[in-house]
């Protein structure tokens, strides 16, 4: 079966962004650039961890390869919504990071579901002399290299994305939909 690789090095533009009403959204990553527009599907937690795990690998990279980081991005940043039209190209199972120390940029690789799925791995550079027997070789992916000022810029809007729910209940945490919810600290009783 063959597969894509949607490849942006660099993007126009690379975003996390959402579909839909508060407690009904669809999670995407949209790259553009160069005449294509490519979206593909993810779930809440996975853009939450990509912005925390993309964090943790520029303090890496500053560290250990004294890469200079821009300061935090103010909060006016790209706040425009998805480009359309919004695709689904497939859903993402693996989100992969890397640290590119010749050109100083960040890759990050989403491939789709797959029958095996791995957990998000950072890495020192991307080698592109991979093992041919890796299980998610024959898989759709998205590739996308960024600056570290890109990776910031990206950084703060996905936690803003993510943010940008309904808001948790003071006594359990879950999220509160506008008409209350079943509030397990109150033993089922609406909130």
């Amino acid at each position: 079966m063959t597969h894509q690789v949607h490849a942006f090095e660099p993007p126009e533009r690379f975003v996390a962004g959402t579909v839909g009403p508060p407690g009904e959204r669809t999670f995407f990553l949209q790259a553009r650039g160069g005449g294509r527009l490519v979206s593909v599907a993810l779930e809440k937690v996975q853009v939450s961890l990509l912005a925390e795990k993309l964090e943790e690998l520029l303090a890496e990279a500053q560290r250990r390869f004294g890469v200079q980081l821009p300061e935090a991005v103010p909060v006016t940043g790209d706040n425009d919504p998805l480009d359309t039209p919004v695709d689904e190209e497939f859903r993402v199972g693996t989100l992969g990071l890397a640290f590119d120390v010749d050109t100083a940029t960040v890759v990050i690789e989403a491939i789709a579901v797959g029958e095996v799925e791995t957990e998000v791995e950072l890495a020192d550079e991307l080698d592109d002399d991979e093992d041919d027997d890796e299980p998610d070789e024959d898989l759709d992916r998205l590739r996308v290299r960024l600056t570290p000022e890109a990776t910031r810029e990206f950084i703060e809007r996905a936690k803003r994305v993510v943010n940008a729910g309904r808001p948790p209940c003071p006594l359990c945490g879950q999220p509160l939909d506008p008409v209350g919810h079943l509030c397990p600290r109150h033993n089922g009783y609406h909130r």
